[in-house]
C-alpha cells in the first residue's frame, strides 16, 4: 500500500478560476474572489466581516493586535495545540497560561479556567481540537463575567459547529485555516472571523500594513495614510480564487470526510469495547467537521511501534503536538497553571490516520492493518 498521511483534494475548478484572476488582471489581494470568499464566510459563520489572510498564523497575529495587549498581559489557552496559538500573543509580550485539557474531546477544560485568572489576564483562546468544539457557552459565561476577550482557535473547525452556532463564529474573533492539511485549503491561507463591530473596522486598517486603504478604496475618506500598527496579512488574489472552488463544494467536502471518519469510527468499536484503544469523542451538541481522526493507544512504547509498523506497510500515520508547556520557548515565554496530566499523557499516546478524499476504496484495508498493528 502507499496511504499518505495526507493529499491535498482539488474539486476541478481551481485552475480555471486563476486562470480568471489572471485575466482580470488583478493579482494583488482584495479582488473580484477575495470579495466572494469573504461573503461566503460571513453567511456561513454570522461574522460582522471576515477578512482573508495569508494563513491562520497571520489571523491570529491580527486578534492579538485587536485585543490591544500589553507586554505582562496574560491569555489563557491549552498547553496541547500548535505553536501558532500561542506565538501571536507571544509577540506582543503577552504570556500565555496553559490550561490542560478534557480527557474526552481534548479540548481546553472550560471547569479550569476560572481558576487561571489573574488581574493581568486579558483573552481566553479555547482551540477546537478535530474540529469538535469547546464548551462555548462556559467559556463565553467565564469571559463575560471577567471582562475579557474570546479570541477562538478554529483552525481546525471550518464547517464544524457548537449547539447549531459555527465554530469560529461565537467569540469576540475567530481564526480558520485554508492550509493543505485542512478540509478546504488553499494550499496556505486563513481568515480572521471579527464578530463583534467594535473590532471590524480597525482589523481593516491593521491587515493593510496599519493604513486606511480599505476606507480610500470605498471613498470614505480622500487620502489613505498610516493610522496604526499593522502588517501585510492579506493574500493575493490566486489564492482566494483557488479557495473559492473548494468553498463552492464545501458540503459535498465535508459529507465524503464524514463518511471517511464514520467508516473508521464503526470499524474500531469493537477494538475499543475491548480496550485495545480509545476513539474520539464527540458530543452530542456538536457537529464536527471530520478534520481529522485519531486513536489514543495505550502507551508511548506501543504508539511508537504502531506508527513503524505501518510505516513499513506503506500507511503513514503521524502524532501529533508536543505539549507547548513543555517546549524550550515554552517554558520561557508562558507558565502552566497547575499540573497539566491529561496534556502530557495524551501527546504521548494519540496517533492520527491518514484522512483524504479518494482513499475511499483503500479504507477497509488500512482499518485491517491498523487492528493488525495493535
Amino acid at each position: 500500500m502507499n496511504i499518505p498521511f495526507n493529499k491535498p483534494h482539488m474539486t476541478g475548478k481551481e485552475l480555471w478560476y486563476i486562470a480568471q484572476a489572471h485575466a482580470n488582471g488583478h493579482l494583488a489581494g482584495d479582488g473580484r474572489f477575495t470579495g466572494l470568499c469573504s461573503r461566503w464566510l460571513e453567511a456561513r459563520t454570522g461574522a460582522s466581516k471576515a477578512l482573508l489572510t495569508h494563513s491562520c498564523t497571520a489571523a491570529l497575529e491580527m486578534a492579538a493586535i485587536l485585543a490591544d495587549l500589553q507586554p505582562g498581559d496574560e491569555v489563557i489557552m491549552p498547553s496541547y495545540t500548535f505553536v501558532s496559538t500561542a506565538n501571536a500573543f507571544v509577540l506582543r509580550g503577552a504570556v500565555p497560561v496553559f490550561v490542560d485539557v478534557r480527557a474526552d474531546t481534548l479540548n481546553i477544560d472550560e471547569q479550569l479556567i476560572e481558576a487561571a485568572i489573574t488581574a493581568r489576564t486579558r483573552a481566553i483562546v479555547p482551540v477546537h481540537y478535530a474540529g469538535v468544539g469547546c464548551e462555548m457557552d462556559a467559556i463565553i459565561d467565564i469571559a463575560r463575567r471577567h471582562e475579557l476577550l474570546v479570541i477562538e482557535d478554529a483552525a481546525q473547525a471550518v464547517m464544524a459547529s457548537y449547539k447549531g452556532r459555527p465554530l469560529g463564529g461565537i467569540g469576540d474573533m475567530g481564526a480558520l485555516s485554508f492550509h493543505e492539511t485542512k478540509n478546504i485549503i488553499s494550499g496556505e491561507g486563513g481568515a480572521l472571523l471579527v464578530n463583534s463591530v467594535h473590532h471590524a473596522a480597525r482589523a481593516e486598517i491593521v491587515r493593510e500594513k496599519g493604513t486606511n486603504r480599505s476606507q480610500f478604496f470605498r471613498g470614505q475618506v480622500n487620502k489613505y495614510t498610516w493610522v496604526d500598527i499593522g502588517s501585510s496579512y492579506l493574500p493575493g488574489e490566486l489564492i482566494a480564487a483557488f479557495l473559492w472552488a473548494q468553498m463552492e463544494e464545501a458540503d459535498s467536502i465535508t459529507r465524503r470526510r464524514l463518511g471517511i471518519w464514520e467508516t473508521y469510527h464503526h470499524g474500531f468499536a469493537e477494538a475499543e469495547r475491548q480496550g485495545r484503544l480509545r476513539r474520539p469523542v464527540v458530543p452530542p451538541h456538536c457537529a464536527h467537521n471530520a478534520h481529522m481522526y485519531y486513536l489514543l493507544l495505550p502507551d508511548l512504547d506501543v504508539r511508537t511501534a504502531f506508527i513503524e509498523r505501518l510505516r513499513r506497510l506503506g500507511i503513514h500515520c503521524v502524532f501529533h503536538y508536543i505539549p507547548l508547556h513543555d517546549a524550550p520557548a515554552g517554558r520561557r515565554f508562558g507558565r502552566p497553571h497547575g499540573t497539566l496530566a491529561v496534556t502530557e499523557d495524551v501527546a504521548k499516546r494519540l496517533v492520527r490516520l491518514p484522512v483524504w478524499l479518494g482513499m475511499e476504496d483503500e479504507q477497509a484495508g488500512i482499518i485491517d492493518q491498523v487492528l493488525a498493528a495493535l
